[in-house]
C-alpha cells in the first residue's frame, strides 16, 4: 500500500473524473488508518445507489494526494487523523467544492473539538458509532446542503433541543435557550463568526444575543459574562464534555 493509499479501491488513472459531474454517482473518499473500516465503508458505498467509491487513504499526506488526483464530491475523515483540523482546512482550501464529513471518536466528543471543526469549515460531523443508513444520509446532506450535525453530537454544541437553560440566580433575568448556547460557545473561546457558523445564524444575530447576555448578566464584556455565569451557576464545568 504505497503512500498509505489503498490502490485496490482507487479507480485507475485513466478514469479520473474532471469537474464535478455526478454521472455515475457522488464520488466518495475516506481517510482512516484502520483497514477494516476502509473495507467496510467501501462495501457500503459501492452497494448504495447514487454513490461511487473513489478510494481510501491511511494518512493526511496520502489523503491530500488522493483528493487532488481523483477529486471526490465528499471525503469522510476520521477525527483521530485530524486532531487540529489542519487536514480539513487544507482539503477545503485546495478544493472549495469538496464536502468534508468528520467522523468523531469518543475521545473527541466534546464542545471544543466539534465547535472548532465546524469553525474550521468542516461541513458535517457524525459519530464514529453511527449506523450505515445515518452515514449515507450524512454524506448526501453534506453534498446537497453543505451541513450535517449528528443529533447525538448536538448536545456538545449547546443545550439539547427541548431542554431549558439553567435557571438564573435571584434578581437575574433568565437566558433563552439560544442565549445559553451562545454563552457556552463564548466560554469555549469562540468568536462571533465561528458561533454563527455553528448555530447557522447570521453574525448580526449572534451580536444581538451577546448584547442581551451582557445585559441580563450585568456583565461588562464577554469575559466578565462567562465569569458571572460560572459564579452564579448558569454555566458549570461538564467533565463528560471536557474529558481532558
Amino acid at each position: 500500500m504505497a503512500n498509505n493509499i489503498d490502490h485496490r479501491q482507487v479507480r485507475p488513472t485513466g478514469s479520473v473524473v474532471t469537474g464535478r459531474s455526478t454521472e455515475g454517482g457522488l464520488g466518495i473518499a475516506l481517510v482512516d488508518s484502520v483497514p477494516l473500516v476502509r473495507e467496510g465503508l467501501s462495501a457500503l458505498v459501492m452497494r448504495t445507489r447514487g454513490l461511487r467509491w473513489v478510494g481510501a487513504a491511511g494518512s493526511p499526506h496520502a489523503a491530500l494526494q488522493l483528493c487532488e488526483r481523483f477529486r471526490p464530491h465528499a471525503v469522510i475523515i476520521d477525527s483521530g487523523l485530524d486532531p487540529r483540523w489542519h487536514l480539513s482546512r487544507m482539503l477545503i482550501g485546495n478544493d472549495p467544492d469538496l464536502g468534508v464529513l468528520l467522523m468523531i471518536r469518543e475521545t473527541q466528543r466534546n464542545t471544543p473539538y466539534i465547535a472548532g471543526a465546524i469553525a474550521a469549515g468542516v461541513h458535517g460531523v457524525i459519530s464514529r458509532r453511527s449506523e450505515p443508513p445515518q452515514l449515507i444520509q450524512a454524506i448526501q446532506r453534506v453534498h446537497a446542503e453543505r451541513r450535517y450535525i449528528d443529533p447525538t453530537l448536538a448536545s456538545a454544541l449547546g443545550t439539547p433541543k427541548g431542554k431549558p437553560a439553567p435557571a438564573a440566580s435571584p434578581g437575574q433575568q433568565p437566558l433563552s435557550r439560544r442565549e445559553y448556547q451562545v454563552l457556552q460557545l463564548i466560554a469555549d473561546g469562540l468568536e462571533n463568526q465561528a458561533i454563527a457558523k455553528i448555530l447557522y445564524v447570521s453574525v448580526e444575530t449572534v451580536r444581538t444575543h451577546v448584547k442581551s447576555i451582557l445585559r441580563k448578566l450585568s456583565a461588562r464584556d464577554r469575559t466578565h459574562a462567562v465569569a458571572v455565569a460560572f459564579r452564579s451557576g448558569v454555566l458549570t464545568v461538564n467533565q463528560e464534555d471536557h474529558p481532558y
